[in-house]
């Protein structure tokens, strides 16, 4: 571990995917998900014990969530939460944070990281990390975590690289977002792509040169903040620059269009937790193959996710391949199978009432 390491922990989400459970004004990055007793993003914090030091960990997150972090990672300093007014995707939140660090260390060697996911593997988790930071501080590159496909997902984007097996961080040649199944089956057939896990590493010069070179708009905007961050005039700053931001991902305004991206291929049991499935997926199931997580009875039921308070006796009879989810008076029953439909589901409920979003 060295002073020069930074984690920035995207934290800002909403993740509408995981309806009811994830809500607007309490998103799933502070629930404990998997009944650790940690929230995901407690427990992101924790992956970089030993990475970085506690002062260098960057928490980016709207406005509305700022209590919720102080919370949650109560070793914070005012400082080290960085709170957008709005949310304008990926691009900005990463810029912000970069500029920032660049002028407390302009030698930062910076680890961008989103606060929802999972990792089984911890340790070698820190391995790679670890890894990708060596090479970033050597090299004016950057990096991105690339996942080896265990299936043809349609809701993962995809990185193709240049194959060198003498390497073990690969020239990265395309990416593709979230393909269709007959596309992502070739991909997977190919065997050289990868699943994109939105984890980048790269030092402080080598990011802000690559949107001088790609976002040279939002760049300007960023570096004109060099005198305000870490005053009292860094808040109304950063209301007004993101009022002229564009919403822009990072891949789409950087990494796709940079001639200096790397991949290292990892497995370190890696899920997004996007989805209700993708929950299902990493959870203990019982002889059924069924997740429970609340007080349920089942009769000839299989295959299914089920998650309803602790308070509340859930009867199920007859059920395969549902999701049953229950939060904060919205109940849930959709097919597994069918849950892109959740984002369908959300629009309309917005005209019940904003309480049911």
């Amino acid at each position: 571990m060295t002073q020069n390491n930074y984690v920035v922990i995207m934290a800002g989400g909403v993740g509408t995917r995981f309806w009811p459970f994830s809500r607007t004004d309490f998103p799933k990055q502070f629930h404990d998900v998997l009944g650790t007793g940690k929230t995901l993003l407690q427990q992101t914090a924790d992956r970089f014990t030993g990475i970085c030091p506690p002062e260098n960990i960057f928490i980016v997150t709207s406005v509305d969530y700022k209590d919720l972090v102080q919370k949650q990672l109560p070793f914070l300093t005012p400082d080290q939460i960085l709170l957008e007014p709005t949310r304008r995707n990926t691009a900005p939140c990463i810029a912000y944070a970069s500029y920032k660090i660049a002028v407390k260390n302009p030698h930062a060697n910076i680890v961008v990281a989103p606060a929802d996911h999972i990792i089984l593997k911890e340790e070698e988790f820190k391995r790679t990390i670890k890894k990708a930071l060596d090479a970033t501080e050597k090299r004016d590159i950057l990096i991105t975590l690339g996942i080896k496909p265990s299936r043809p997902d349609t809701g993962y984007g995809y990185i193709q690289y240049i194959p060198n097996a003498d390497a073990d961080i690969k020239k990265v040649k395309t990416f593709t977002e979230k393909p269709f199944l007959e596309l992502a089956q070739q991909f997977l057939e190919s065997g050289d792509y990868v699943w994109n896990a939105g984890i980048f590493i790269w030092n402080a010069k080598a990011i802000m040169k690559n949107f001088q070179l790609h976002l040279d708009e939002m760049a300007d905007l960023f570096e004109g903040g060099k005198k305000v961050y870490y005053t009292d005039g860094e808040e109304a700053f950063i209301k007004k620059t993101y009022s002229f931001c564009k919403n822009i991902s990072i891949d789409n305004g950087v990494m796709e269009k940079s001639n200096e991206v790397y991949v290292v291929l990892s497995d370190f049991g890696w899920s997004d937790l996007g989805t209700w499935k993708s929950l299902y997926e990493v959870s203990h199931k019982d002889s059924a193959q069924n997740v429970i997580d609340g007080q349920v009875m089942l009769y000839d039921t299989k295959n299914c996710i089920i998650k309803t308070p602790k308070d509340r006796l859930v009867v199920v009879q007859g059920l395969d391949g549902y999701i049953v989810a229950e939060y904060d008076n919205v109940l849930l029953i959709c097919k597994k199978d069918e849950e892109q439909k959740v984002k369908e589901f959300v629009a309309d409920a917005k005209s019940k009432g904003a309480e049911y979003i």
